[in-house]
């Protein structure tokens, strides 16, 4: 009989997470992802006023909080029947984006790179400079990213007024309207952190990132110049010394929303990449329920529309929190990876195509869209109209539903909301975590994350440095996994 280990709590994670992982012959050979944490949102909005869901959910997360405001206006738009006015979607899109591009941001250079200069790597060709630049509280990189991001995070200072938990974002679009003379501001804050990444991030212009179309490409930019020269090119040198585009594969099936609609037409693809046909089918919400066979819930696999959060905490073989999302019955994942698998980037198709997700793709991919997003904020600023609308105003009806999926950092997010007598009768959200590290559904099928810790050496270490780059590269967010 193999080993067990218990890993966790894991630090540098929102939230709580544990992974329980059965080893044999110095490998894992299964993994239970646990969110061992219950907190009840879905519960809180029953019976209030479905407009206290744009004051409530953003408090279900203090880092992804515009991507819960998002999704809950834009399920109280669908139910209210509303048009979003172009000023609203511009400032919507860009306060989401400030958001996410600051996730990604924090994520590479607070919560992932510091792995690589612990000790066990002392050796390592570029131990040395991962040391120096990553090292926690020593590292010059914590040092420069965090006001970076500080800088750029005053964008939603402008546009919603505060961050975290704005209420600028309504079913109508947006309350804060942006006068001439910030839209000045705006355009020279994305200047400046345009400026940061391409010095620091890239060494390079955000275009040339974004136009690198194949692993070779990748391979030839990286070795261009020396590793030293720039984050990217660091990590590279890691990622190619480490074999990370070896590990952390699962379904390769990956779901986006669609991202940043503006006009009818989102600027990231909506669809699901199916890896038996290597091609993009139409995602369809109907198609998902949540098994709860082995969550501590009660009740059977249901839509969203239908769905139940009753806690039993004394379930027989149930191990976690989270519930089991299946799309069609099958596991998907979802990121920025996912994002540009679907909207078809070639550099991430490459990556998929020669190895699998993995955790150097799922890295890369967070750094090309920042790459990609930030030259769409700049343009999206150019386009906001001073003097017109912002906001569209409605009436909210006594009986409704209203389902808004968005594209948080993390990936897909969506909230169904149901209305009866003018108050919430059901609420159920999806968080991207939910999908990533969902437990086995009733057919005994791991989640993603489950099946991307297969294979994984676990025999020299208390906690598995392979294990724990691949737990990092989903970027979990525990605490939207168990609203």
């Amino acid at each position: 009989m193999g080993e067990r280990i218990v890993l966790g709590p894991f630090n540098r994670v929102e939230g709580d997470l544990e992974v329980q992982l059965e080893v044999a012959d110095g490998r894992v050979a299964a993994a239970y992802v646990n969110s061992p944490l219950f907190r009840g949102f879905e519960h809180i909005l029953r019976g209030k006023d479905p407009r206290d869901a744009l004051v409530l959910v953003p408090r279900i997360c203090g880092i992804c909080s515009v991507s819960q405001s998002a999704a809950a206006a834009a399920a109280l738009r669908e139910a209210m029947g509303l048009a979003v006015p172009a000023n609203g979607e511009l400032a919507a899109n860009l306060v989401l984006a400030a958001e996410n591009l600051a996730d990604h941001f924090t994520h590479f250079y607070l919560f992932f790179m510091p792995d690589f200069a612990r000790d066990a790597y002392a050796g390592r060709p570029w131990f040395d400079a991962a040391q120096a630049r990553f090292k926690a509280v020593r590292g010059t990189a914590a040092a420069e990213a965090v006001p970076a991001r500080a800088a750029f995070l005053q964008l939603t200072g402008i546009l919603a007024g505060k961050w975290p938990h704005t209420l600028s974002l309504q079913p109508g679009g947006s309350t804060r309207a942006v006068s001439a003379a910030e839209k000045i501001r705006l355009y020279a804050l994305l200047r400046e952190f345009r400026r940061w990444l391409e010095r620091h991030t890239f060494g390079d212009t955000l275009e040339a990132i974004a136009g690198l179309d194949s692993a070779a490409a990748l391979g030839a930019w990286a070795a261009a110049r020396a590793p030293a020269s720039s984050d990217l090119r660091l990590f590279l040198e890691i990622a190619d010394d480490l074999d990370l585009a070896r590990i952390g594969r699962a379904t390769d099936r990956f779901l986006s929303s669609g991202a940043y609609p503006l006009g009818g037409s989102p600027l990231f693809a909506r669809g699901v990449w199916q890896p038996e046909s290597a091609a993009v089918a139409a995602f369809d919400p109907d198609e998902i329920r949540e098994d709860l066979s082995h969550a501590w819930m009660q009740g059977e696999a249901r839509h969203p529309w239908r769905g139940l959060t009753e806690p039993d905490a004394d379930k027989d073989g149930a191990y976690s929190w989270c519930k089991a999302p299946r799309l069609a019955g099958r596991v998907v994942e979802c990121g920025a990876l996912a994002r540009q698998m679907v909207d078809g980037h070639p550099l991430a198709r490459d990556l998929v195509a020669r190895d699998g997700a993995s955790v150097l793709a799922r890295v890369v991919c967070r750094l090309l869209e920042l790459a990609r997003v930030l030259p769409a904020m700049e343009r999206w600023v150019q386009a906001l109209q001073p003097g017109e609308a912002f906001c569209a105003q409605g009436a909210l009806p006594d009986e409704a539903i209203g389902c808004g999926l968005v594209e948080a950092a993390r990936g897909a997010l969506g909230h169904w909301l149901v209305i009866r007598h003018g108050r919430i009768a059901s609420y159920q959200i999806i968080a991207p975590t939910t999908w990533n590290f969902s437990p086995r559904d009733a057919a005994g099928t791991p989640g993603a994350l489950e099946q991307a810790l297969v294979g994984l050496p676990a025999a020299d270490a208390r906690v598995p440095l392979a294990v724990q780059h691949v737990v990092r590269s989903f970027d979990p967010c525990m605490v939207c996994t168990v609203h």
